[in-house]
């Protein structure tokens, strides 16, 4: 394993204070109706740098994180000797004091299968530092670990990645040449719904559940955190993996949502009748720009396809900082720099309103090219 990179430096205007929230038994769960299934979130708000003068920072990693990460995919994360080398540190600060007077624009982030609410942290700071409110919502049972504000845990179910193809081994066979083939938008499209529906019918049956544990997150903030969110913009999302995708389908089916961000998540579930009135943007690499083209299609709004090279996708997360391996080539201070700026010009653009169009260009890390409006 690599050495512990250390968290990026935000590079805003503000600092960034960072509180947990949960909405305990707030439904049953749809895999097992006997069982309440709990949401938990982590928020990022910008706060003044004087006002975190000598406090103590976030932790990166918790105890049962590196314990999930252990168990579930053998890296052997020591949150002991993190903690002696001083380097598992966040760059936030757990209950700053809130800026008086001041709201700012909300943008709720989803992480993918297999992750946690802190996996893209580094990402969630940045845009906090530039002046958003970034909840990122946990998935229980998806996620590798779920921590609860009273101490409870909910450790990933190992029974999803059994269901994730069905049956697996074909599954994983028939995707792996989808992400090799050539067509047009429609014709990958077409192909990716027919073996979603062949083999993938536990993780369409998923995403609304996703998108309630969502609306829960969202809810609590309007109820308990409207002293600094501006809800007057609409909402923006982002997210990784399975997150990405719901950030989409929120941008299809929720007004209240208006404009996303899809970081390298396939694009499972029935988007047949689906037309995209947002703004969005497609982020990929090599390996899954076949899974992804539906975002082309059937739209209103301007989409943009940002292609990464040298890349991975758990290299999306602040995985690209722990490991090195099944991340990509690419560095990650480049990748950080790079995701954070695509961000901002995007969400500055549509959440924000500063400006016309989002100033996003192809450089030697990533492609850029704008689609406009289909229909």
């Amino acid at each position: 394993m690599k050495h512990f990179d250390p968290a990026p430096s935000p590079t805003g205007a503000y600092a960034v204070g960072t509180l947990t929230y949960t909405i305990k038994d707030q439904r049953p769960e749809a895999r097992d109706p006997s069982v309440m299934r709990s949401v938990a979130a982590r928020v990022y708000y910008p706060v003044l740098k004087s006002s975190v003068d000598g406090k103590e920072k976030e932790h990166h990693l918790t105890p049962e994180i590196c314990q999930a990460m252990k168990k579930v995919f053998k890296i052997p994360m020591n949150y002991e000797k993190l903690e002696q080398q001083g380097r598992n540190v966040s760059e936030c600060y757990p209950n700053a004091p809130k800026i008086e007077g001041e709201k700012f624009p909300l943008i709720m982030f989803h992480h993918g299968v297999g992750s946690y609410r802190e996996g893209n942290s580094f990402l969630c700071i940045e845009l906090a530092s530039h002046g958003y409110i970034v909840i990122s919502v946990t998935h229980p049972g998806e996620a590798l670990c779920a921590e609860f504000d009273d101490g409870t845990v909910q450790f990933f179910d190992k029974t999803v990645s059994r269901k994730a193809y069905e049956p697996m081994f074909r599954g994983i066979v028939e995707f792996g040449k989808l992400t090799k083939a050539k067509g047009s938008h429609e014709e990958l499209a077409e192909r990716f719904d027919e073996l979603q529906r062949k083999y993938c019918r536990f993780m369409m049956s998923r995403l609304d559940e996703w998108v309630k544990d969502n609306d829960a997150a969202a809810a609590y903030a309007r109820e308990h955190l409207s002293d600094m969110i501006d809800f007057t913009k609409g909402i923006g999302v982002t997210g990784h993996s399975f997150g990405g995708n719901t950030a989409y389908r929120l941008c299809t089916d929720n007004p209240e949502y208006v404009c996303g961000i899809n970081i390298d998540g396939g694009l499972f579930g029935d988007y047949a009748d689906s037309i995209l009135n947002r703004p969005f943007l497609q982020i990929s690499c090599r390996d899954n720009e076949t899974v992804v083209t539906r975002v082309y299609l059937k739209h209103t709004k301007p989409v943009y396809k940002v292609l990464f090279r040298d890349m991975r996708h758990l290299g999306f997360s602040d995985m690209k900082h722990l490991i090195n391996f099944s991340v990509g080539k690419l560095g990650a201070d480049e990748l950080h720099e790079n995701l954070c700026k695509v961000h901002l010009e995007f969400f500055d653009t549509y959440l924000k309103g500063l400006k016309k169009e989002p100033d996003i260009r192809s450089n030697d890390v990533i492609t850029v090219e704008k689609i406009d409006a289909d229909m």
